[in-house]
């Protein structure tokens, strides 16, 4: 069958459709690039929060159209491993669903579909076998200079508003062999940056030999010719090591970007939470970062109004993204998610106040990054291309910017110029999220 994969989500989603096309392929089936072209239609869903689902159920029906034209529909990820009954009633269009763990049962599941018709639901729970063999039998996108490597699945943090290790399961890392394998693999193909990605990257190894192995893991990445940026994702603040911040401070190759997300400030509320920082071990973790590699880039994310949440700590949260000065920072209304502890509080937070919290949070992290990028301005710094758009300027990132996630520099060049290369560019110019700059040549 020739097949087109649609996904949404986060990295780690990307990475699942990579494994499952990779799967497919070995079986003989065909990846297209169009859902014109395709026998059928995976829609890779995201089911964390409120909006999340909204997105996945729209994308669902907008794909549910194709079959008219005889084409069977999959959904498949984190949304039906959450919710494959309620979907197998409530959404009839769908011909088949597949759970996150079942991916490499994928060629089976459309052969027998497309000789019998017959719809199918194949929610399995996590088979510890399982994630190493995926892996190996990843596609590698054509033209690859940029991506994600998944080092471990599941979570075994218990947050009181995530759903995530119901979803995914327990935390288990991938063995180092294995990621070091899929690296060299990616980098024989021209992959030039890896971004390295898990539930909690920083955990990576605590769960083989009972302590923290993501530095080791990285000096090794760091080993493979032809990679030349890491970075570093998903970092769980109680696990950064002093191991970890040297081995970033001394491997050229490893970005001076850390994503470490925070999800708040004040001790109360990161206690409801259940997460095991607090504001103290958060200011000595940024300040070790800081004192490293004083041209970091932090990233973190936020969430306001979380059941309880007071003005107070709310205004506590504020006042500490003000002092910290997070290089970028993403923030969410709190979502309440059936099925985790904190959704059964009896203080929500209402709608509007929520979103009157982050419009504040936002405003603010906006004036704290326009004024960064201003100081920018007139240095020269090293810029990876990733496309060229229609007025035939440049537009990439800089080693302190994530795909897809960060801020972009927009640039003009004398020279031609492909994704993928590394180019000195001057800043001429700034905004509150991007930079325009010029390319200079030697």
């Amino acid at each position: 069958m020739k097949v087109y994969f649609d996904t949404l989500g986060c990295l780690k989603n990307f990475n699942d459709s990579d494994m499952a096309m990779g799967i497919l392929e070995e079986r003989g089936h065909q990846i297209v690039q169009s859902p014109e072209e395709a026998d059928a239609i995976v829609v890779n869903t995201c089911g964390f929060i409120d909006d999340a689902k909204k997105e996945s159920i729209g994308e669902i029906f907008d794909m549910a159209q194709y079959r008219e034209q005889g084409k069977k529909l999959i959904v498949s990820g984190c949304l039906v491993q959450r919710y494959a009954d309620e979907l197998f009633k409530e959404i009839p269009e769908a011909d088949g669903l597949v759970g996150v763990n079942d991916y490499e049962q994928f060629p089976d599941l459309l052969d027998n579909l497309q000789k019998n018709g017959n719809r199918f639901r194949k929610v399995d729970e996590m088979q510890q076998g399982a994630l190493e063999q995926e892996n190996r039998m990843r596609k590698i996108p054509q033209q690859v200079y940029s991506t994600s490597i998944r080092i471990a699945e599941g979570c075994d943090n218990r947050c009181t508003y995530c759903i995530i290790p119901k979803i995914r399961g327990p935390y288990r890392s991938r063995s180092m062999e294995s990621i070091v394998e899929e690296a060299r693999r990616l980098a024989d193909a021209g992959c030039r940056e890896l971004n390295v990605i898990a539930q909690d990257t920083s955990y990576y190894g605590k769960d083989l030999t009972g302590k923290p192995m993501l530095a080791e893991l990285l000096r090794k990445l760091a080993e493979i010719d032809g990679i030349q940026w890491i970075r570093v994702l998903y970092c769980y603040e109680e696990n950064i090591t002093d191991e970890l911040i040297q081995t970033m401070a001394e491997t050229p190759k490893i970005c001076h970007y850390i994503d470490i997300p925070l999800q708040h400030s004040n001790d109360k509320v990161l206690k409801e939470m259940n997460r095991r920082s607090t504001q103290a071990s958060i200011r000595e973790t940024i300040h070790k970062l800081r004192e490293a590699m004083p041209d970091i880039c932090i990233r973190t994310t936020m969430i306001v109004g979380f059941p309880g949440e007071t003005e107070e700590e709310f205004s506590d949260l504020m006042d500490f993204v003000k002092e910290i000065r997070f290089s970028r920072l993403g923030a969410f209304t709190y979502s309440q998610e059936e099925g985790t502890p904190a959704a059964q509080r009896e203080d929500q937070i209402p709608d509007e106040v929520k979103q009157e919290r982050l419009d504040a949070l936002m405003m603010e992290q906006m004036q704290i990054s326009n004024e960064a990028n201003q100081a920018l301005v007139g240095k020269t710094l090293s810029v990876m291309v990733d496309e060229q758009d229609e007025d035939g300027a440049y537009v990439g990132r800089t080693a302190y910017d994530a795909p897809d996630i960060d801020n972009s520099v927009i640039f003009t060049s004398e020279k031609p110029l492909q994704p993928g290369d590394i180019v000195s560019v001057r800043i001429d110019d700034a905004f509150d999220y991007d930079l325009e700059g010029t390319a200079v040549f030697a």
